[in-house]
């Protein structure tokens, strides 16, 4: 069976998805749970994402709920994929990972991402528009943010983020658009998805790689490759548990919202418009999904094509308990060392 290399790491994001029927609460203490689990299963990372208005999810600020998670927790790094910086002054994200930094030391990882709100009532709310997610504006303010670590910002002479100046916490750049470009001039790591599209994927590495320009923060180029994963008994049983996530994701793409978790079975009792059911079948489409076995071979030739150095993987479905024995399957298919505390793996940024 081909798998990854000893000591390859493997790190889990958490969007702490709702399901029909259950408090938003209950959603954000299973992720509080589930990175407990992850902990001792030996992943490396356990991220926490953003977003807004969104009644599918319930994180909406991750820097709150990274530090939930680092104190329920004393080994795995954590970390947020990511901090949307359009939505927030890049002084107030450096303090508030400066305060994470402060809290857990050398186990904080600042994941940032472009994305602004999931419509134009939550975007207005927030006080942006798309515009606010540009290229450029993105670039400006991971400069601006990072200067506040280093004391060298200059947009505000005079001015200094306490307690994040001084303090180094491994930032990355999660790859949206020009993302990979942006992140190679900046001379970041790399966090980019799907791997359900290959050769475009392939390609947007390789031209990262090509363009970093090492920096303070790192010097070579550090590719974190993202992806949905699913294992369970069978291919049929984990193309199953992909079920919830795709009727979500085709509900909000033909009604404006993205709704909270239903079960597979009252998923696959649906009258779908024809539209919903293309965007269905595409959502269950692509994806790693199978036995322990067939999921770690195909997550050893995603990395062999793209020569990751890390792969971040996510799992939804409205079964909790599959959900956990997923990540369990996953981490005895590609060798995970189970860990009671200790050290992150060596040779990895922020490890």
């Amino acid at each position: 069976m081909s798998t990854l290399p000893p000591g390859f790491p493997v790190s889990v994001l958490d969007r702490s998805r709702t399901r029909e029927g259950e408090s938003p609460a209950r959603a954000l203490r299973d992720t509080v749970r589930l990175a407990r689990e992850a902990e001792a299963l030996g992943y490396h990372r356990f991220w926490v994402s953003e977003h807004h208005g969104v009644p599918g999810v319930a994180g909406a600020a991750p820097t709150v709920l990274a530090a939930a998670v680092a104190a329920a927790t004393s080994a795995v790094r954590v970390g947020t994929g990511g901090v949307m910086l359009p939505n927030h002054r890049p002084m107030v994200v450096a303090e508030q990972f400066g305060v994470l930094e402060s809290l857990f030391p050398g186990r904080i990882d600042m994941g940032l991402g472009r994305s602004v709100g999931f419509t134009d009532g939550v975007r207005r709310a927030l006080g942006q528009d798309k515009e606010a997610a540009g290229a450029e504006a993105f670039a400006a303010g991971i400069e601006e943010l990072l200067g506040w670590f280093t004391g060298t910002q200059t947009a505000h002479p005079g001015v200094r983020a306490r307690p994040a100046e001084g303090l180094r916490v491994p930032p990355f750049v999660l790859a949206t658009g020009e993302g990979a470009r942006i992140a190679a001039e900046a001379g970041l790591p790399l966090v980019i998805g799907d791997l359900r599209r290959r050769a475009r994927l392939s390609a947007a590495v390789d031209a990262y790689r090509a363009a970093f320009r090492p920096s303070a923060w790192a010097a070579e180029p550090y590719v974190v490759v993202a992806g949905t994963v699913v294992v369970a008994g069978s291919e049929a049983a984990a193309r199953r548990l992909l079920a919830p996530e795709a009727w979500a994701m085709a509900y909000s793409r033909t009604r404006g919202e993205f709704p909270p978790l239903a079960p597979p079975e009252r998923i696959e009792a649906l009258e779908m418009t024809d539209r919903q059911r293309g965007f269905y079948e595409d959502g269950l489409t692509g994806h790693l999904y199978g036995t322990g076995e067939q999921v770690a071979e195909g997550l050893a030739r995603a990395v062999a094509e793209t020569g990751a150095d890390e792969v971040l993987v996510t799992t939804s479905t409205y079964d909790r308990e599959a959900l956990v024995t997923s990540y369990r399957g996953l981490a005895r298919a590609v060798g995970l060392a189970p860990r009671g505390g200790g050290e992150g793996a060596e040779g990895h940024p922020g490890s």
